[in-house]
């Protein structure tokens, strides 16, 4: 089967690949098993300096890898630089922090030395998506290679060349044949992976849908896994918040990546005594995002990914009018372009709309008045996501309050939510499978809570 790639600044179809038969996938997945046992043996000091080398492949290559994911994607000339960087910094975290994760835990008992010690597992698959199509993948593989297993990624669909280079810059930096390699797949062939015994976990980032089914194909085989899924994360502007800070992060945190973010704010949430003036401010800032070739310097807003996903985001915020919502600023596809979408705020948004209730994956903001903090935090947890979100207030103790009864992953005091390869990431209710840890800081800027939640004040 043919797959053809569409530049979504253009239309033009930029890119025509194959998909992979049965004969190369059972190659791939045997070279895994075979690769395994050695990279296992490796010491933690040889992975970690082919990690490093890696890390040097990704800045050596960078620009290979922002036009990919700019022609593939859409994605931004600077924010796909920052993405590249921000994957060969976690590489380099890794390659020099897997030794403290990895040690023996030393566990007092009756006997002469008890301890527990972490071993590899094998073959980790990992279904991964378009909209972070570099960082999604090296912040698995980063620690699942220092922990010596060894790894194959069925990448997104529209995004082969990010995958290819993927494997490029891991083969230039050292990594041994069979360690790592791509499937060029669809989601049956996928299902008929992770249901082979040579694959011993696997790691999702995607949809509600995706999720329910590879979670219960892997439940099936009694395999590990981990999902991240969705997210409508809540950005809650309390009474006493400082609005010039708050207005341009709620920009930066909703329009960048053209909303395309598991983790960006999606429902902004605002006490009812600064609701007037911090939407005004909002909508004159959203207003100002410059829509145009993601190549330029002057583009502030790029397309989104795909036309189809500009369609149904064009239904929602259809929907959510009907039910009462105010279009505040754009709210129309932007004529002559094949997936552009403007920056979008709707104003007195309720239950029941689709812009309340759903993901809304691009460049739509959902204003939601409240009267006060007790409605706000009851707003705020009234969702089935729960990835991130962050609450603005000039009072850290009571912001940290707020967040610490904030139903999600990663709750944020006063910045913006974002993913960090030094903390634990992952969500509650229906975005996916929260992992325990616990953590001590070194100062009082963070806290990571068992359950995986972590709460950073800036």
């Amino acid at each position: 089967m043919t797959v053809e790639i569409v530049d979504p600044a253009t239309g033009l179809v930029t890119y025509r690949h194959e998909l992979m038969g049965a004969a190369d996938i059972e190659q791939r997945l045997q070279a895994a098993a075979d690769a395994f046992p050695g990279w296992a043996d490796h010491s933690l000091q040889d992975r970690g300096a082919i990690l490093r080398r890696i890390a040097a492949q990704l800045r050596t290559r960078r620009d290979d890898l922002q036009q990919a994911m700019t022609h593939e994607m859409g994605k931004l000339k600077a924010e796909a630089l920052a993405e590249v960087d921000k994957c060969a910094a976690a590489c380099e975290y890794y390659a020099d922090h897997a030794a403290d994760y990895l040690k023996p835990q030393l566990i007092d008992t009756e006997a002469q030395r008890s301890y527990v010690r972490y071993e590899p597992i094998g073959c980790v698959f990992a279904v991964m998506p378009w909209n972070f199509p570099i960082w999604q993948v090296f912040r698995f593989l980063a620690p699942a290679f220092m922990a010596g297993n060894v790894a194959l990624l069925k990448h997104a669909s529209n995004v082969p060349q990010c995958a290819d280079l993927i494997l490029a810059v891991c083969r230039d930096g050292g990594l041994p044949d069979g360690v790592f390699d791509v499937l060029h797949i669809d989601n049956e062939q996928a299902a008929e992976v992770l249901r082979d015994t040579r694959v011993k976990a696997v790691t999702l980032t995607g949809s509600e849908r995706a999720g329910r089914s590879i979670a219960s194909n892997a439940g099936g085989q009694l395999k590990k896994s981990v999902m991240e899924l969705g997210g409508s994360d809540a950005f809650v502007v309390l009474d006493d918040a400082d609005l010039d800070k708050t207005v341009a992060a709620a920009v930066k945190s909703r329009f960048d990546n053209s909303g395309q973010t598991c983790i960006a704010a999606k429902r902004f949430i605002v006490v009812d005594a600064v609701a007037d003036e911090f939407t005004r401010r909002f909508v004159e800032a959203a207003g100002e995002r410059q829509y145009g070739d993601p190549n330029e310097r002057g583009t502030t807003l790029a397309p989104m990914a795909r036309a189809d996903l500009r369609d149904e985001l064009h239904k929602q915020v259809q929907g959510s009018v009907a039910k009462g919502a105010r279009i505040l600023v754009g709210g129309e596809p932007i004529a002559g372009t094949h997936a552009g979408y403007p920056a979008t705020v709707l104003d007195q948004v309720g239950p029941g709309m689709p812009a309340y209730d759903e993901e809304l994956f691009g460049p739509v903001a959902a204003v939601i008045r409240v009267k006060d903090e007790a409605e706000a935090l009851r707003v705020a947890n009234d969702t089935r996501f729960g990835l991130g979100g962050s609450v603005w207030t000039r009072d850290p103790v009571r912001g940290e309050r707020f967040a610490q009864r904030m139903e999600c992953g990663a709750a944020f005091v006063n910045a913006i939510v974002k993913s960090d390869a030094r903390l634990p990431f992952g969500g509650s209710k229906q975005s996916g499978f929260c992992l325990l840890y616990t953590s001590d800081a070194a100062d009082d800027s963070l806290r990571v809570d068992l359950g995986g939640r972590r709460i950073i004040k800036k």
